[in-house]
């Protein structure tokens, strides 16, 4: 059993949208109603939202050995069809408003407005003794590749972030993020494994009704990736009056220089602290922490290993960098690590490819007091007249010269799309990026579009940006 909710019993485990307090025992008791009704371990489909009947699922499934494969309640239905052929699961969880799209599929129990649909599948694939969720990579909402995580990378994971985060029974943290996100679930992971409280709502910051039950609960945490705390900026979050507020925490992609800069400043002054984090699904969540004391003086740092963890870098032949200021692929390991991919139910049997040692694809420097920095994607690179320009590092150089501006950028060698919302930038912006890359303006172009493309989730889809690129 990962989450060992019986420690706790009486306890306050969830308080709902509509204001209701379930304690960890009634979420035990609703737990071993669900899973009753499944025989023996197998492969369920969980559509999960931020709600108690997805909560349970998640929690009953985990601790009784049967293998959750989680998706967003709100995923496109060919990608979902999509998901069901590859995997062939037993059992589809879902919202019961939603499953007027099985109508085929016995309804074999429903509870918490959540209900439980029998597939014909039969056991399609035969699941790894270690198996014990699935998640999609934080980048693939069109693709069905899966992390195959374990009981031990979740039980590692959780216990190591309880550890330098100091979660504890008074904590009260609310769901920013989707559950089956891996950070938004690591979240709710470690505040149950400590006996902690969790405001569930499927409401976002933008919505009123999120801060009244911020407020109303006394919400001492919350988790946010760089677009969470873009929208805090605009909604002028620094002069919000709320006193409940301990810890803010940020994962999920980096954050720009200026906005970690303003949110390390805002919790120092206001006695608050704010932890940036670095974490993929590959590690079940997160891999490192700024500790809050130095998130001023470490500003754009993603901080230290976290307890039970070790970070290197390497070089191009793979072998370890051993002088701080020197870029390299970083390079984690740990009892996080996952056991690896899957592409298909076929994958499901295998064992663990990873070796508790995953090379992130990030390329990263440490200072001389083994602090590390992201400096960009190993594979987000153009050549542009035989110069080696990196994408995230010029994202990175835009946003930090034109305050508020939202870019993204792309391309082909030889062409860097720049992608903005705000038509009024093009030629300031046009202009600085030939000046600092030494480059000629052909080499860019410069697009303003509606919207930066992002998932659920609030990352970038670098993949939606080349139906932008001009027809040749």
């Amino acid at each position: 059993m990962v989450l060992k909710l019986s420690n706790f019993e009486n306890k306050k485990a969830v308080i709902t949208e509509d204001n209701k307090n379930i304690t960890y025992s009634e979420i035990l008791f609703n737990c071993d109603e669900l899973v009753k009704h499944i025989k023996k371990r197998c492969l369920v489909l969980l559509l999960s939202s931020n709600t108690i009947g997805s909560l349970v699922g998640y929690i009953g499934f985990l601790n009784n050995n049967i293998v959750p494969l989680m998706l967003d309640s709100k995923i496109d239905n060919s990608l979902l069809q999509k998901f069901l052929y590859l995997y062939k699961p037993d059992y589809i969880y879902l919202p019961s408003e939603i499953t007027e799209k099985f109508t085929n599929l016995k309804n074999i129990y429903s509870n918490l407005n959540y209900s439980l649909l029998k597939t014909d599948y039969n056991s399609g694939f035969e699941l790894n003794d270690e198996l014990a969720l699935l998640l999609t990579t934080s980048g693939s909402t069109g693709s069905p590749k899966l992390v195959r995580q374990s009981y031990n990378n979740i039980k590692a994971n959780t216990e190591s972030i309880v550890e330098f985060l100091k979660i504890n029974e008074t904590e009260i943290t609310i769901t920013t993020l989707p559950m089956s996100y891996t950070y938004g679930l690591s979240v709710i992971n470690s505040h149950l494994y400590a006996g902690a409280t969790i405001v569930l709502t499927e409401k976002t910051l933008m919505h009123k009704e999120f801060w009244q039950q911020f407020k109303i609960n006394g919400v001492t945490s919350f988790a946010g990736v760089p677009y969470i705390y873009e929208m805090l900026a605009k909604l002028r979050f620094f002069g919000m009056k709320l006193p409940s507020l301990k810890t803010m925490t940020q994962a999920g992609g980096k954050l720009s220089f200026e906005l970690h800069k303003k949110f390390a400043e805002w919790a120092e002054n206001n006695k608050k602290k704010f932890i940036v984090m670095y974490g993929q699904t590959e590690a079940t969540a997160r891999m490192s922490y700024l500790p809050h004391q130095r998130s001023l003086q470490k500003c754009g740092s993603i901080g230290i290993a976290i307890p039970g963890g070790k970070f290197y870098l390497a070089d191009s032949k793979g072998n370890k960098i051993t002088s701080d200021e020197t870029v390299g692929e970083l390079v984690y390991e740990g009892d996080n690590v996952s056991l690896g991919y899957a592409e298909s139910g076929l994958d499901l049997c295998k064992a663990d490819e990873m070796n508790k040692r995953l090379f992130t694809g990030d390329l990263a420097k440490f200072d001389k007091d083994g602090y590390y920095y992201i400096v960009g994607r190993k594979k987000r690179f153009l050549k542009i007249f035989g110069n080696r320009i990196n994408l995230d590092e010029t994202e990175e150089l835009i946003r930090s010269s034109f305050s508020g501006i939202q870019c993204v950028c792309g391309g082909i060698d030889d062409l860097m799309y720049i992608f903005i919302t705000d038509d009024s930038k093009k030629e300031k912006i046009l202009k600085f990026i030939a000046e600092k890359t030494g480059l000629n303006q052909t080499a860019f172009r410069i697009k303003t579009i509606e919207q930066i493309p992002k998932n659920e989730s609030g990352k970038t889809l670098y993949s939606e940006l080349s139906k932008y690129y001009d027809k040749v």
